[in-house]
């Protein structure tokens, strides 16, 4: 059977395995990013101590992601993804625990997030370089890239709402019990794939100097260079709202868990639209230019909705904000993995990884001090602002980046030769 051409990178069978496997345990992960932000609030009503559980998640991609691409450029990423998922498994099993046994306090929470940050410092990086593997078409790639994240983005989608349903209906408890469950269904998914990334040759040269190779190639050629900073803005610029969505929905929308969980629900449909529209482009000309402009509507979508209090505009806004994040992300990336020597991609990769999740955290931290201080209506609209000038930045660079990356496109036959 002929697939369309937006979705063939399905025709591979390993593929369509691992994002089945991963889709569903991500569904687990945003459903317990729910229960856990929910519990956070009724336990502290603080938007300082939302911005810290949301530093301790996302903090280790920043401090230990970069390091663990060094080490996966020299592992079997498989192996390592089997490790990192059977120790989120643990990790999901030991918060329900401390919940369903009335134990838990907001330490727990933190203590937890932090744990899971540093599973998922080395999981993203390996599941993007495992993600080349898994297609036996180079040409595919891109779309694989693309419909990856058109499933994650569908599980932030699903997972908040799905949460915010549980959780209103049967209790906090039943949201970490749910994740528990869902999250088996990754590590099946790796069982059962027939792919061994070829062997790695080995280097004794040291770690440090390793990922120093790596962050000259990735932050020494303007075009990279461009897209990971603006990556990192509007990472630390945009995410902030996802921690202080609890504030939203409890003081300006006066909601419960439910309405969190359709908040956080119309980013992620925004996220996911954005990822199916990428899939169906023809190929990867065109999105250093979409990486400026899809930053520059988060930002705007951010500042519009710290001024709304009608759910259904800020549902809209919200839409926007996660489309604009999400295609800035995979535009990125995208273009790392088509560039980048396959020797270099797990470092590339965690530096990827780095300035998207990892920027996150301090943003989310940011955002909670700053949002005690101004109000966090006011906190995001400065934070739109912010994006807004980084785009501009960035966009005034553009030309040059262009003429840049065409001789690389070029010899990668992207584009044809003069």
């Amino acid at each position: 059977m002929t697939l369309p051409h937006g979705l063939r990178a399905f025709a591979h069978r390993n593929f369509r395995l691992f994002i089945a496997g991963q889709g569903t345990s991500q569904i687990g992960s945003w459903l317990q990013l729910i229960a856990t932000s929910w519990l956070m609030f009724e336990l502290t009503h603080s938007t300082l101590m939302l911005g810290l559980a949301a530093f301790a998640l996302q903090i280790p991609f920043l401090l230990i992601g970069p390091v663990a691409g060094v080490f996966l450029d020299r592992l079997n990423v498989r192996r390592v993804l089997f490790v990192t998922n059977a120790l989120a498994f643990t990790q999901s099993l030991v918060m329900l625990t401390l919940v369903a046994g009335g134990w838990i306090q907001p330490w727990h929470l933190v203590v937890g997030n932090l744990v899971m940050g540093l599973v998922n410092a080395c999981d993203a990086p390996g599941r993007q370089s495992l993600l080349v593997h898994l297609v036996d078409r180079r040409e595919d790639l891109a779309n694989a890239i693309a419909l990856n994240g058109s499933v994650m983005n569908g599980a932030r989608f699903i997972g908040p709402m799905l949460g915010g349903s549980v959780i209103g209906s049967f209790g906090v408890v039943s949201g970490f019990a749910l994740n528990a469950v869902l999250r088996v269904s990754v590590v099946v998914a790796l069982i059962l794939l027939r792919v061994d990334p070829p062997p790695k040759p080995r280097d004794s040269t040291h770690w440090a100097r390793q990922l120093a190779t790596g962050a000259r190639y990735a932050y020494g050629f303007l075009p990279s260079r461009a897209a990971l900073l603006m990556l990192a803005s509007t990472s630390f610029l945009v995410q902030p709202y996802s921690s202080l969505m609890p504030w939203f929905a409890s003081q300006r929308f006066h909601g419960d868990a439910h309405t969190l969980g359709l908040l956080t629900g119309a980013a992620g449909c925004g996220a996911m639209t954005g990822m199916i529209l990428l899939a169906w482009r023809p190929g990867t000309k065109g999105l250093f230019k979409q990486i400026a402009w899809s930053a520059a509507l988060a930002g705007a979508g951010l500042i519009a909705f710290s001024a709304t209090s009608v759910l259904w505009v800020a549902l809209i806004l919200l839409f926007a904000v996660g489309m604009g994040t999400m295609l800035t992300a995979a535009s990125t990336n995208i273009v790392l993995q088509t560039i980048v020597p396959d020797a270099l991609r797990g470092r590339v990769a965690s530096l990827y990884v780095a300035s998207f999740l990892g920027m996150a955290p301090l943003g989310a931290l940011f955002g909670g001090w700053f949002a005690s201080h101004v109000t966090a209506p006011v906190a995001l609209a400065c934070c739109g602002g912010g994006t807004l000038l980084a785009a501009l930045v960035y966009w005034r660079q553009y030309p040059e980046i262009r003429r840049q990356i065409i001789p690389v496109y070029r010899e990668l036959g992207i584009i044809a030769p003069h």
